[in-house]
């Protein structure tokens, strides 16, 4: 039995309707022939040059991102661009792209479940639902198989997703039991007020702001507030484990003739991570 892209593509978009997707986003096959045999697929969160490599490299037809290649509009892609180099470079090695962003993020299951799922979370509903009642939206509401400190916690964190240089950074009290989470997939810092609504013990997500974070933590000391305590990750490893969810799905669905492969590129644009002289709380460094 032969498999092309557009079986790939109904498997994913029955998985991650694009329906789903952000008005501003863009989703969907970004080059290749619908009606083109596939054989191997990869799996990866960017569309970048080492990824896209990795696809011709292990004789991929499909590569299958989280992140668009093409996210803002352009007049020209030519081959000296570096978007336009990596479109013909997957074009002329007869490898399609495909891209399931913000459709991924809010599906059920989605980004969030399979960061929840890492983190050892059994998912309860999402943290921002499409509507009410609803099983999709953004974000996952969880719970651990039993009360542990934050510090630990911290260290699940870290422990659980890919090595980064940003690794697992805690905000918050490390003796504070934590037993129901909040994760996020991507840049959440805006559900941190969801997040505090939701009555959970920790949030974990990626890019948190300093501001916005400082912020939600002072109004730990209003009365009758409950903050979460917060665990920051790398972007990029906070959505990886999406990856093996596609792979998953799609190897279930596709006949056996086809390999899905999970990208093992780690492509966080942060490689250095250095400590700098401790200081006193208070203390201006010297």
């Amino acid at each position: 039995m032969t498999t092309r892209i557009r079986d790939v593509l109904d498997v994913l978009e029955t998985a991650y309707p694009p329906s789903f997707a952000e008005s501003w986003d863009a989703v969907g096959l970004v080059c290749g022939d619908p009606e083109a045999t596939v054989r191997r697929v990869l799996c990866c969160v960017d569309p970048v040059e080492e990824t896209v490599e990795a696809a011709v490299e292990q004789g991929a037809q499909l590569l299958v991102s989280h992140h668009p290649l093409l996210l803002r509009g352009v007049n020209a892609l030519p081959a000296d661009d570096p978007k336009g180099r990596l479109l013909h470079r997957l074009i002329r090695s007869g490898v399609g792209l495909y891209c399931a962003h913000t459709n991924a993020d809010t599906a059920n299951p989605g980004v969030s479940d399979a960061l929840a799922a890492r983190l050892g979370l059994t998912v309860t509903g999402p943290l921002s639902p499409h509507r009410e009642g609803a099983d999709t939206g953004l974000g996952r509401i969880g719970t651990l198989p039993e009360p542990e400190p934050f510090e630990e916690f911290v260290r699940r964190v870290a422990e659980a997703l890919p090595t980064t240089s940003w690794g697992a950074r805690g905000a918050g009290s490390p003796r504070r039991l934590v037993e129901r989470v909040a994760v996020c997939g991507g840049s959440g810092d805006s559900h941190l007020e969801t997040a505090t609504a939701a009555g959970v013990d920790a949030y974990v997500t990626a890019d948190l702001r300093h501001h916005p974070a400082a912020e939600h933590l002072a109004r730990a000391d209003v009365p009758g507030v409950s903050v979460p305590n917060l665990v920051d990750v790398a972007h990029w490893a906070s959505e990886w484990p999406w990856c093996e969810q596609a792979a998953d799905i799609l190897g279930g669905a596709l006949p056996d003739t086809v390999e899905v492969l999970v990208s093992s590129c780690r492509t966080d644009p942060w490689t250095v991570h250095a400590h700098g002289r401790a200081t006193e709380s208070g203390r201006k460094p010297e």
